[in-house]
């Protein structure tokens, strides 16, 4: 009984963060029926399988669906399994030292066809690995617990893909689809062997109070991968990878052209990320559906490549605009601030390069860093430049040992204030002002009240 009642207390207080926290707009309600995965037959020593266990614990509470929903509660216990799916109207709760573990038998991940807005795996041609938890075409779903552990086991696929022995591309830890009304809440994810968590083609997602973790020279693994996303809120976590920390994408080349979902209205705060071979935060280079409408703001960067990277290509189309990034701190960063348009990866032969993306009314504002080695490289596309690129109060403390030039500019265009060191010519060029900035000069108008 007591079991229970901390469980409803912990879904009632996230209830209340939802609600009134930060007046995101939609929140689940606690749920009247509940099951444990022991019902089910598991068993948590860290070496029975689970699998068939989680499988049919879910399509049980399946049948709540139209009574309000349930609860899968997962004990203290080491729960081994291979992939499963979820189902509407369901919090899945992991206890205090539970921790699900993906199998590393590649036969408990089963093979399914590619996204259609990428024509291909994450690392292979053809179908890629479902994921160890998965949502399709779900609405109102709970990831959560009390601090509970998912860890994806992921060094064994790191391994397949450092000696090409991988069949199909590496599956993520959760990956949710066509999906609206998701929460995931106060987990550790461990170790996935791709992506920790990938809504794709999903509204009305929130992620708070996670830590994501992987090693740092683990390939290819990012954290948080929004993917043609609509209203989405990051907030109060900490992420640590081998690659993006946070990505956002919205599918590639003709085939993200063709599906045409725009990643948009993406809110991220108080987060603190480290990315010890990508960017903390990575914006593209997938990219060909759209993405405008972000911001971003109160984030901490430590030792990290990249710090800020936007990243598309030709080929691409499609748009990065409109986003806002403020209130920054960053230490030990090898380059704060990264444009390119040579991001030059394709999924086959069948891109146009006529199809040039559009880089515009973009404003990094508000920002600090130590020991940084380069400040920014920003270099757009010939005969396409990007546009509106707009700094504001930028400070940046230059590592001694670092190249003597902090910042590096062509095939851009843009306005600087209060940058130290003094940026590029190209975005300091005194024939234009703020009126150009997105959301800037409505800033600079507060700041002076």
């Amino acid at each position: 009984m007591k079991r229970r009642l901390v469980v409803v207390a912990l879904v009632l207080l996230a209830v209340v963060e939802l609600v009134h926290g930060d007046g995101w707009r939609w929140a689940p309600g606690s749920r009247p029926h509940s099951v444990t995965i022991t019902e089910f037959g598991a068993v948590g020593d860290g070496k029975t399988l689970n699998t068939l266990p989680f499988q049919n614990a879910v399509f049980y509470a399946r049948s709540f669906a139209d009574k309000g929903g349930a609860q899968l509660y997962v004990p203290k216990g080491r729960w081994l399994t291979g992939s499963f799916n979820l189902t509407s109207h369901l919090t899945l709760f992991l206890e205090e030292e539970a921790v699900i573990i993906g199998t590393k038998d590649p036969s408990q991940w089963p093979i399914v066809e590619p996204l259609p807005s990428y024509g291909q795996g994450l690392d292979l041609p053809g179908p890629r690995h479902r994921s160890l938890i998965n949502g399709y075409n779900l609405s109102d779903v709970v990831i959560t617990g009390n601090n509970g552990v998912i860890d994806g086991q992921g060094s064994v696929w790191w391994d397949w893909l450092h000696s090409h022995e991988l069949n199909h591309s590496r599956p993520h830890i959760v990956e949710f689809l066509h999906s609206e009304e998701v929460v995931i809440s106060n987990l550790t994810f461990l170790n996935s062997p791709a992506w920790s968590i990938h809504p794709v083609y999903c509204s009305n997602v929130k992620v708070h109070n996670v830590t994501i973790k992987t090693s740092l020279d683990a390939p290819l693994t990012d954290g948080i991968v929004p993917d043609s996303c609509s209203n989405v809120c990051i907030e109060d976590s900490s992420i640590s990878v081998g690659h993006d920390a946070i990505s956002l994408k919205s599918g590639w080349d003709n085939y993200g052209i063709s599906f045409g979902r725009p990643t948009s209205d993406i809110h991220i705060s108080r987060v603190d990320l480290q990315a010890s071979s990508g960017a903390a935060l990575a914006i593209g280079s997938e990219m060909s559906g759209g993405i405008s409408d972000i911001h971003v703001d109160h984030i901490r960067i430590g030792s990290s490549s990249k710090g800020i990277s936007f990243r598309t290509t030709p080929g691409r189309g499609g748009y990065i605009a409109e986003v806002v990034v403020a209130d920054v701190v960053m230490d030990s960063v090898h380059l704060a601030i990264e444009f390119t348009g040579n991001w030059s990866s394709h999924p086959d032969d069948h891109f146009d390069p006529s199809f040039l993306p559009v880089i515009d009314q973009i404003t990094l504002k508000n920002m600090e860093g130590t020991n940084i080695s380069v400040a920014g490289v920003l270099s757009g596309i010939e005969g396409d430049p990007f546009s509106a690129i707009c700094l504001s109060n930028l400070n940046f403390s230059i590592a001694d040992s670092a190249p003597s030039s902090a910042w590096t500019c062509s095939n851009v265009h843009g306005y600087s204030e209060l940058v130290f060191p003094k940026p590029c010519s190209e975005l300091h060029d005194t024939s234009t002002n703020s009126s150009i900035c997105f959301s800037l000069s409505s800033y600079s108008a507060l700041a002076v009240l």
